[in-house]
């Protein structure tokens, strides 16, 4: 039988256009070792790996009259140098250059007719450093199958790149008459799948909601009967195909002693963090706040069946993704009291187990900061745009060093994509002591989007003065 898209990664390829790719990006910025990392050496590296990523090899291939949803089968033309590209900035390269860049990188959409996945390696920063930015589509991302690139390159120590010993012999792609056999058979068991599948290739909404609700096993409709619209905000505009990049670095140890002299966990202050922030960026447009102005922020989170150590690193095994709506406090101007309420939002779901998703959406297999991001877009992208007014990913990273080759990796930021009609999202990882924030913004709606970065650090400074 072929290897057929599932309703939910088949639903991210129907929903895509040219102002809303459905792609997760990362950043990752790193120290050029004395004896060297080149993109050479990257594209060695990756081709090592990719022997245990088969759907990376892999391209999406229509059914013929939208019989069945599409398959992935083998990329009998696979280039791995069209994969991983070569960039530079003209030396020495600022954030401002790699960001711009970055912007632009993300709001391509990525080549249907080749495996959903790039790589750039950027080089001429300053400090002799190098970034990878890396585009994955999250129908390719499911956490259990297949991971994210950014997790199978980096190692714990350092590593000698060996040459590419790879024996992979593509399959033969199926012709146009077997495809239809193989759909014609499956319409026998499940008749009622082929209106629905043309009704979605179609393009029309309420036939991809309803795949959505099947993958789901019909929690999205029931959270859709019962929660109320977003409010509206400058955040919920149709978006253009253009982005904008800005990023915040602070450090952990901040976030802990917060934590320590007001209570609540690491999450609730950089939710609080952002809160703030937003407030600020709010009033800046002249936006009229009273003291119930909220702003519902769509928050992927981790779930571990055991009790750890926030942002220690997380066990490979038993890790779980479940999307929780959060109304943010905008309208409060006590920066204590702020992250009060979130602490307080936070805990009734987690207690109660409520939440976008009533149970976990995905087991992540392998556990790592850009995985959880994906799986955390596929989250948000299941759910009505009028139900959250922005996505919010916050990952824990490991508190050690990570290394790609010899090169180790100094910062790492999440891109997360924006859905129709939402002008930002926000992604949060911490690593090696350091929480590094990717803000996301269009570039019509949010062309602002470094001085709500800003704001960020500001709101963070606030609450390491605050006194109750």
């Amino acid at each position: 039988m072929p290897d057929r898209l599932s309703a939910l990664d088949a639903s991210f390829l129907y929903v895509e256009d040219h102002a809303t790719p459905m792609h997760v990006g990362g950043v990752a910025v790193f120290e050029r070792p004395s004896s060297g990392f080149d993109y050479e050496q990257l594209l060695t590296l990756i081709g090592q790996r990719l022997a245990y990523l088969p759907r990376y090899r892999q391209r999406v291939l229509e059914v013929p009259g939208h019989l069945a949803r599409p398959v992935w089968v083998d990329d009998v033309d696979f280039d791995l140098n069209y994969h991983v590209r070569r960039s530079a900035l003209p030396e020495p390269g600022t954030d401002e250059q790699l960001f711009d860049l970055v912007a632009r990188l993300m709001s391509r959409r990525l080549d249907p007719e080749r495996p959903l996945w790039e790589a750039y390696f950027v080089e001429g920063l300053a400090g002799d450093k190098v970034a990878l930015v890396t585009k994955t589509h999250q129908s390719v991302v499911d956490g259990v199958g297949t991971i994210e690139l950014g997790q199978l390159i980096l190692d714990t120590t350092p590593q000698e790149p060996d040459p590419i010993d790879d024996t992979w012999t593509p399959r033969r792609q199926p012709n146009r008459t077997q495809l239809v056999l193989d759909a014609i058979s499956e319409t026998v068991q499940r008749p009622g799948e082929l209106v629905e599948n043309v009704r979605s290739a179609a393009n029309d909404a309420a036939a991809t909601a309803e795949k959505v609700v099947e993958a789901l096993g019909g929690v999205a409709s029931a959270v859709r009967t019962v929660v109320r619209p977003a409010p509206a905000g400058p955040l919920n505009v149709r978006v253009s195909g253009g982005r904008m990049f800005a990023v915040v670095r602070t450090r952990l140890e901040d976030f802990r002693k917060i934590r320590a002299e007001q209570g609540g966990t690491v999450n609730d202050v950089v939710l609080a963090c952002i809160t703030g922030a937003l407030r600020e960026w709010l009033l800046s447009r002249g936006s009229a706040l009273t003291s119930s102005t909220t702003v519902r922020a769509l928050v992927p989170m981790a779930v571990r069946d055991a009790e750890t150590a926030e942002y220690s690193t997380p066990g490979l095994v038993g890790n779980q993704v479940a999307a929780y709506l959060v109304d943010l406090p905008v309208g409060e101007p006590n920066p204590v009291l702020r992250l009060q309420h979130i602490g307080h939002a936070m805990a009734d779901h987690l207690n109660s187990g409520r939440s976008v998703a009533a149970r976990a959406l995905l087991t992540v297999g392998g556990f790592a900061p850009a995985t959880l991001h994906s799986l955390g877009a596929r989250a948000a992208g299941t759910f009505s745009s009028r139900i959250f007014n922005l996505m919010i990913t916050n990952s824990p990273g490991p508190q050690v060093p990570l290394y790609a080759g010899q090169a180790r990796m100094v910062e790492m930021f999440p891109v997360m994509p924006l859905v129709r009609n939402q002008a930002l999202a926000i992604g949060v990882t911490s690593y090696h002591g350091g929480v590094y924030f990717g803000l996301n913004g269009d570039r019509k709606a949010v062309s602002d989007v470094d001085v709500l970065a800003g704001m960020i650090e500001e709101s963070l400074e606030e609450l390491k003065g605050a006194h109750w």
